[in-house]
């Protein structure tokens, strides 16, 4: 590392959002770029910047700054310099003159502590006085953060996230609890908080220290789903990863309780904890359900025998029984589950809804978790179909800070019905966002298969709905003539039903190759994307083709397929730009997904006609530009373009290759996916169910046939820790019995 003094000269890019700056300085007479992230640096300044010269491809030498710190003028002629540039809001050319005309070499001081007598200063009254010294104290509080968390190794751009959070106090309230910037700011986790504390020296059996473990213990586990742990298992996650007494973690879990962080519930197996959120959110989804399935809704059941069969006529097709009944029940109940697998025509059913509430005069509002899964229902109801976040109307406070939904108790959804595709992907915190903000009256219409893993998020809402007995389901189970032909709907009953798929029959839509070694799966999959599949079938290898596996840590899993599908690909080559974050290497032209929700990223439609906000988990794009100068990279989700910074790729992975769960909500052409031993948990029969279902037009599985059918035989489902059946049996109780029924 070097360390060098140079004067801000100009400013050619600066990120508001995180501070990543390009500028030319002045050093050594030299005119010099450097770039990183510098907060709040303005032209005039004087910096002290610590990094390493690097030498660009495209742009030559620079100065790549690591940490930084402002300087302060010492003499009077830099000091007006200084303040002329415009570096503290309010003070221009004239007025730098004139203050340092007035104060001399003190200037800076007097701005600092006893910003009133600026008023001294002809044309500068008292009210500008007092803005110019709180401008001026602004930038030193931001840099005081900046210096202060660059000392314990937290990257710079986090430094704008607290300044905004805790304001001109953040030091000293980091200093008193260094683990409020894990729970209070997005992207610091437990162990970067913790590292900060352990350098501050605080003990490790400090309270605040072990409170903050367990709230860490329950954050990291519901990523796999789990809304609870049982209080045993929750203690001796926390007992190992903290290194403390089982009676300190006791102590912490009260103090917690206390002040409402967490919440305790008496199950048969003993006691469930749970974080706020989750609780709340299992509360309000069981409340919420019962009261929009007991609100009277007008049915008008006279006519609808005889409006079904004009709907049938002009949509030219025949409704089976089971889809006739879902279609009345739609019309009788506030509260309605369809379910049923590929094939047994819920868009049919969906599709004759819409048409037998439009005919009423009802007004339908339809959503989908994710992008994909949206235009979907659009393409196949020919209706505009949103996702829910954008039905809900995600937004920013007044105060612009945090994100929040627009809909809800106070500002329900103006409609009288609301249908949701795809809603096993729903997790619990989502569902009770989107219940807030459906009055009772309203028809919730829940429309999806039960039979696919879970949602990627907490919960289990979609079955746990249907196995309360709550509301009124409708299974579809009748596979359609056209849908028979189909080996991959044929195939996905009988995988579901326990029963082998059928491979390879002539002239099909599902084949299977035979292949041992995970070396030879390997080059066969490469084989079918870059050759076989492309010159047979036209497809295109990377935009239609998906690679889905169960595992990451494999020879066969998401890393290891990913590198090898780049490299044959999307292989290198002069003028395509690369990018390595955290020991992956990106290319432009590359398939990515991300792997986060991120309400804030701002997307632009390609055509120039609307610019919104968010990017959803799971949605796939492809890398259109890498900028090192700006250091961001440009990608196109279908048709909405966004730009990265650098920092935030952690938010994205190479999609060449994706897991299962990773795949849910999106549908491909052709799905390829290994055969390869793996542990259990992952080798189950819905996992290859849900896999199957992604596919449009073709499945091709490669390796041993062996690992097939010990998917099949693997009925065993991850365990979910989930408490929301039981709210809503509970619900069922208060209510006196109110029973909608399985279907």
């Amino acid at each position: 590392m070097e360390t060098i003094e140079a004067t801000v000269e100009e400013i050619v890019f600066v990120n508001e959002s995180n501070g990543f700056t390009v500028c030319d300085v002045q050093y050594n007479k030299d005119l010099v770029t450097a770039v990183g992230y510098m907060p709040y640096i303005k032209k005039g300044e004087t910096v002290k910047l610590v990094g390493r010269w690097v030498t660009h491809p495209d742009y030559g030498e620079q100065f790549k700054v690591e940490y930084h710190e402002k300087v302060l003028p010492s003499t009077a002629a830099m000091i007006e310099k200084y303040l002329a540039s415009g570096v503290i809001k309010g003070v221009r050319k004239v007025t730098a003159r004139r203050i340092v005309e007035k104060f001399g070499d003190k200037a800076l001081e007097i701005i600092q502590n006893q910003p009133e007598r600026l008023a001294e200063v002809k044309g500068i009254s008292i009210k500008r006085a007092r803005e110019i010294g709180e401008n001026f104290q602004k930038q030193r509080e931001v840099q005081g953060i900046v210096m202060f968390l660059q000392q314990y190794g937290v990257a710079v751009n986090y430094a704008v996230k607290v300044y905004k959070k805790f304001g001109g106090e953040a030091v000293d309230i980091i200093k008193s609890n260094p683990y409020v910037l894990c729970e209070e700011i997005e992207g610091i986790g437990f162990k970067t908080a913790d590292r900060v504390a352990m350098s501050m020296g605080i003990s490790p059996n400090d309270p605040e220290r072990i409170k903050s473990g367990v709230k860490y213990v329950l954050v990291y586990n519901s990523g796999g789903g789990h809304t609870f742990l049982p209080r045993d298992l929750l203690v001796r996650l926390a007992e190992e990863m903290l290194g403390v007494s089982r009676q300190e973690i006791e102590l912490a879990i009260i103090s917690l309780m206390v002040n409402r962080s967490i919440y305790v519930e008496k199950v048969e197996e003993g006691e469930a904890v749970y974080l706020a959120p989750f609780h709340q959110a299992e509360i309000g989804v069981a409340g919420r359900l019962m009261r929009l399935a007991t609100a009277p809704v007008p049915e008008g059941k006279e006519d609808v025998e005889k409006e079904i069969s004009r709907i049938e006529k002009d949509i030219g097709i025949t409704l089976a029984e089971q889809q006739r009944q879902a279609v009345k029940e739609a019309l009788c109940n506030g509260v309605l589950v369809i379910t049923g697998g590929p094939g047994t025509g819920k868009t049919t059913t969906i599709n004759a809804v819409i048409r037998l509430m439009e005919s009423r005069g009802y007004s339908i509002a339809l959503a989908a978790p994710t992008g994909r899964a949206s235009k979907r229902m659009s393409e196949l109801t020919g209706k505009e179909a949103k996702t829910i976040h954008r039905l809900l109307e995600i937004g920013y406070t007044e105060e612009e800070d945090k994100l929040q939904f627009m809909r809800d108790e106070s500002n329900p959804l103006d409609v009288d019905v609301v249908i949701i595709d795809e809603t096993s992907m729903v997790d619990i915190l989502l569902m009770n966002a989107l219940l807030k903000a459906i009055q009772p009256g309203t028809r919730l219409i829940m429309v999806g298969d039960v039979d696919q893993l879970p949602s990627v998020g907490p919960g289990n809402v979609l079955k746990e709905i249907i196995e309360s007995g709550m509301v009124k389901v409708v299974k579809l189970t009748e596979i359609f003539r056209q849908a028979q032909e189909s080996m991959i709907v044929v195939n996905a009953h009988r995988i579901n039903r326990g029963e082998y798929p059928i491979l390879n029959a002539r002239d099909k839509d599902f084949y299977f190759m035979s292949r041992s070694a995970a070396g030879d799966i390997v080059s066969a999959i490469v084989e079918l994307c870059r050759q076989r599949l492309p010159a047979y079938y036209g497809y295109h290898p990377v935009h239609d083709i998906q690679v889905l596996t169960p595992m990451r840590k494999s020879p066969v899993g998401v890393v290891s397929m990913n590198n090898v599908l780049q490299r044959e690909l999307n292989p290198p080559a002069r003028g395509k730009k690369e990018k390595v974050f955290h020991d992956c290497l990106y290319r432009e032209g590359d398939k990515v997904m991300q792997i986060k929700n991120n309400y804030n990223i701002r997307w632009k439609k390609v055509d120039g006609t609307e610019e919104g906000t968010g990017i959803f988990n799971g949605d796939v794009g492809y890398i259109e530009c890498i900028n090192e100068k700006e250091e961001t990279v440009t990608i196109l989700f279908d048709d909405k373009r966004v730009n990265y910074d650098f920092k935030n790729m952690d938010e994205l992975e190479l999609a060449y290759a994706v897991t299962v769960h990773k795949s849910q909500g999106n549908e491909f052409p052709t799905i390829v996916m290994p055969m390869f031993p793996g542990p259990p948990v992952l080798l189950s029969r819905n996992l290859l169910y849900t896999a199957v279902t992604r596919a449009r037009e073709l499945v091709v599985l490669v390796g041993r046939e062996e690992i097939i059918r010990a998917m099949v035989d693997n009925n065993r489902e991850m365990k979910r820790y989930s408490g929301l059946t039981r709210k809503l049996e509970q619900q069922l109780g208060i209510w006196g019995g109110f029973e909608r029924g399985r279907a």
